[in-house]
Formats: structure tokens, C-alpha cells, sequence
């Protein structure tokens, strides 16, 4: 069987970054995609040097015919995407009350419309070879909500509906599609939290840690793997127990 390909979205950093490796360790050939080349670069000449298979491509979400370019142009390049990790994503926190609607439009197209026009463009390849895996990188606020993130959460929640819709479109072409959603992660995005906030979030966190991007990447891996075959419209928790 030839290498199967993999494209990850938001693969520059963090959670991306993460499922890159862990999916180019596990014999997968890896598209890279993200709005920063030179960081992408940086992660495929990394893989490339151990012994992996990458292609690099800009992508910036909230941009719809960028999607629709890039994409035919990875497909002519490396074939059909047989797996899909829809992971990039951004915040523009803000109280609702004073939330500006371009916060709210920003967050919006990129979390969700521009994974469902990426998950659009890869489908047809997926259907014709009637096998396919999409992981959709949701949060644990997606399912418990959080103040000051309207928009960020209203996104999350959307991909998982999104991923039991597909489910249940796809099912029959065995395509899977699931979702994984993180609780409190040590990424760029948690970074700037204040000690008190974050002592906040591990306090209610059973385990008492915060998560790695390896530990979400870990769960991406299982999900597309033949092991993980017969689940489907599924959203994995991986949050430390923070919300059951």
C-alpha cells in the first residue's frame, strides 16, 4: 500500500506541530499547512531530517479562495489527503457585551467555516477511494462554555456539531469523522494567561497538570489509525478530567 497522506492545519506550532510529528513517526506522509512558511519550513526540514515525508503549504483560513487554491495545488502535489486534522484555530477574546463584530467574524471563519471548506475540498478524493479519517480540534469550552469567549466557544461548539453531521453523511464511504477536544494545554495560546488564572484552571483539573501538545496528539493518532476504525461522530475528551 503506498504512504497515506495527512494534512494538518495550523501544523506551525502547538497542537499542530505536535500531531505532525507523532503522525509522521507513525509512517504517514505529512502536509503541513499554517499562515507562517518560514515556521513550517522549519518544522518540515526537522521531519525531512528524520527520515519523513512533508509538503508545505500556506494556508490562512479565515481567506476562502486561499483554501480552494492551496488545496487543488497539495492534491497535484502529494495526491489525495486520506487523513484531515482541522487543528487551526484563534482567539479574539472579549466580553459579549462589547465584543466588535469583526472579533466575532475573525474567530468564526477561521475555527469552523475554514475547517468545513477544507474538510469540503479533500472530500471528493476521500469518497472516490470510500476510506478517509477527519480529526476536528474542538476545546473543552466547545461542550462547558467560558466568559469572555463568545465567539471562540460558539466556534467549537459548531466543529463538534459539524462532526456528527459528517459522521453520519460519511459513514457509508468509510469516512470517520471525530472530534478531540483539549482542556488546558501548555501552547502559545496559554502562554499569556495570568499565574492566577492558570492556578484557577489546574485547581479544577483532577489530574493537577496541565496537558501537552503530545498528549492531544496522542489521541489524533489513535483516531485515524485502523485500531480506531469503528468509531465514528465520537468527541474524545483529553482534558485531565476538568469536564466529565
Amino acid at each position: 500500500m503506498s504512504k497515506r497522506t495527512a494534512l494538518i492545519t495550523g501544523a506551525s506550532r502547538g497542537i499542530g506541530r505536535a500531531c505532525a510529528q507523532a503522525l509522521s513517526l507513525a509512517g504517514y506522509r505529512v502536509a503541513l499547512a499554517a499562515r507562517s512558511i518560514d515556521r513550517l519550513q522549519e518544522l518540515a526540514n526537522e521531519i525531512q531530517n528524520a527520515g519523513g515525508e512533508t509538503f508545505v503549504m500556506e494556508l490562512d483560513l479565515a481567506n476562502r479562495e486561499m483554501i480552494t487554491d492551496a488545496l487543488s495545488k497539495a492534491m497535484k502535489e502529494v495526491g489525495r489527503i486520506d487523513v484531515l486534522v482541522n487543528n487551526a484555530g484563534v482567539t479574539k477574546d472579549g466580553l459579549a457585551v462589547r465584543m466588535k463584530p469583526a472579533d466575532w467574524d475573525t474567530v468564526l471563519q477561521t475555527n469552523l467555516s475554514g475547517a468545513f471548506f477544507v474538510t469540503q475540498q479533500v472530500l471528493p478524493g476521500m469518497m472516490r477511494e470510500r476510506w478517509g479519517r477527519i480529526v476536528n480540534i474542538s476545546s473543552v469550552v466547545g461542550e462547558m462554555g467560558n466568559p469572555g469567549q463568545a465567539n471562540y466557544v460558539a466556534s467549537k461548539a459548531a466543529l463538534i456539531g459539524l462532526t456528527k453531521s459528517l459522521a453520519q453523511e460519511l459513514g457509508s464511504r468509510n469516512i470517520t469523522v471525530n472530534a478531540v477536544a483539549p482542556g488546558f494545554i501548555e501552547t502559545d495560546m496559554t502562554h499569556g494567561l495570568t499565574a492566577e488564572l492558570k492556578q484557577r484552571m489546574l485547581d479544577q483539573t483532577p489530574l493537577r497538570r496541565m496537558g501537552t501538545p503530545q498528549d492531544i496528539a496522542g489521541a489524533v493518532k489513535f483516531l485515524v489509525s485502523d485500531d480506531a476504525s469503528f468509531i465514528t461522530g465520537h468527541v474524545l475528551d483529553v482534558n485531565g478530567g476538568i469536564y466529565m
